[in-house]
C-alpha cells in the first residue's frame, strides 16, 4: 500500500508523527528533557540552562538550579495571569523594551542580540524575562494602584523622622531655557571647538533670558528651546548644584552634546515646598516597599492556584 491509499486518518497521524519526530530532531536532546509543567506548559533543561546563564550574565552571581527553576514558574504563572486579565503585550511592545535597554547601553537591538549570543544565551530568553516583567508590573499597578498610593503626611512623617527636617526640605523651582550651538555629526574637531568658544564668547554677553533670545535668535545655526520648568526633585544633583551656582539670567558653561554645543539660561530660581529631593527619594522608596509586599503575596496567591508538576 502507498501513501496515497492510506485512510484519511491513518495518514494524519503518520504525517503527525513524521513532523514531530522531525523538529525534535532538529533541537538538542536536552531541550526534550522536561523538568516541570506548569497549567500544562513545559519547562525544559535547556530552559534552565538558558535562564542560568542569563542570570550570571545580569546579576554576576551564579544561582542554583532551584532558584531558576522557581523563577522560570513564576513567569509561567504570570503570563497566564497577564491573559486572564487581558495583559498580553505583543512582540512589538517586546521588541520596544529590549530596543530601549540597549539603547541605555549604547548598543542597537542588534548589537545586543549579538552580546547575548556571545554568551551562549538567545535573544528569546532575554526578552521572555522582559515580557513577563511588563506583565506583572502591569497587572500590580493596575489591579492594586490605591492600595499602592503613599499619602504626603506619610512622607512629611518619614521625612521629620530622618533628621535635619530643615536641610532635607530645602528646594527650588528652575525656569530654564536650553540653547544650541549646532554642529553637524560628522564635524572635525576644530568645528567643535569653534562653536565652544562662540559658545563661551555669547555667555559672556548674556544678562537676561530675554537677551539670550534675541542673541541666538541672530546667531546663525543656533536653536533655541522651549522653556523648562523643573523643581529640585526632578533633577540630578550635579545639575543643581550647577543650577544654583549660575546668577539668574545667565548661561551654564558650555556642554557638548549629540546636537552641538548646548548651554541653560537660568530665568528664574524659586524656593518651593512642592517636592523636594528628600521627599521625592522617601515617597519612592515607601513606593517600592509597597509594591513589593503586594507583589510577594500576589504571586504566591497565584502560585497556589497553579497546577505545578515536577519531572
Amino acid at each position: 500500500m502507498n501513501m496515497t491509499t492510506l485512510p484519511h486518518r491513518t495518514l494524519a497521524v503518520l504525517l503527525g508523527s513524521l513532523i514531530i519526530w522531525a523538529l525534535c530532531a532538529a533541537v538538542p536532546a536536552r531541550a526534550q528533557t522536561v523538568a516541570a509543567m506548569v497549567n500544562g506548559d513545559p519547562i525544559t533543561n535547556y530552559d534552565i540552562d538558558q535562564r542560568t546563564k542569563l542570570e550570571v550574565l545580569t546579576t554576576h552571581k551564579q544561582p542554583s538550579r532551584q532558584e531558576v527553576l522557581n523563577l522560570l514558574i513564576d513567569e509561567k504563572v504570570k503570563l497566564k495571569e497577564g491573559k486572564r486579565w487581558g495583559v498580553d503585550p505583543s512582540s512589538a511592545d517586546v521588541d520596544s523594551s529590549f530596543t530601549a535597554m540597549g539603547a541605555r547601553m549604547r548598543l542597537t537591538p542588534e548589537q545586543l542580540a549579538k552580546s547575548l549570543e556571545a554568551q551562549g544565551i538567545r535573544p528569546e530568553t532575554f526578552k521572555a524575562r522582559i515580557k513577563a516583567d511588563m506583565v506583572w508590573t502591569s497587572l500590580v499597578r493596575g489591579r492594586f494602584k490605591e492600595s499602592l498610593q503613599v499619602g504626603e503626611k506619610e512622607v512629611a512623617a518619614a521625612v521629620q523622622a530622618s533628621g535635619d527636617e530643615a536641610q532635607n526640605t530645602q528646594a527650588f523651582e528652575y525656569k530654564m531655557q536650553p540653547f544650541v550651538l549646532i554642529v553637524p555629526r560628522g564635524s572635525p574637531s576644530s568645528t567643535v571647538d569653534y562653536r565652544r568658544k562662540e559658545a563661551e564668547a555669547l555667555r559672556g554677553r548674556v544678562q537676561t533670558c530675554e537677551e539670550a533670545n534675541g542673541i541666538f535668535k541672530s546667531t546663525p545655526n543656533a536653536a533655541i528651546r522651549d522653556l523648562v520648568v523643573k523643581t529640585s526633585a526632578d533633577i540630578p544633583p550635579s545639575l543643581r548644584d550647577l543650577l544654583d551656582k549660575t546668577p539668574i539670567g545667565h548661561l551654564t558653561p558650555p556642554e557638548i552634546t549629540k546636537q552641538g554645543v548646548e548651554m541653560v539660561a537660568l530665568c528664574a530660581r524659586n524656593p518651593t515646598t512642592v517636592d523636594t529631593p528628600k521627599k521625592r527619594e522617601v515617597r519612592e522608596k515607601m513606593y517600592q516597599e509597597k509594591y513589593e509586599a503586594k507583589s510577594k503575596a500576589y504571586l504566591q496567591d497565584v502560585r497556589r492556584a497553579a497546577m505545578i508538576e515536577y519531572r
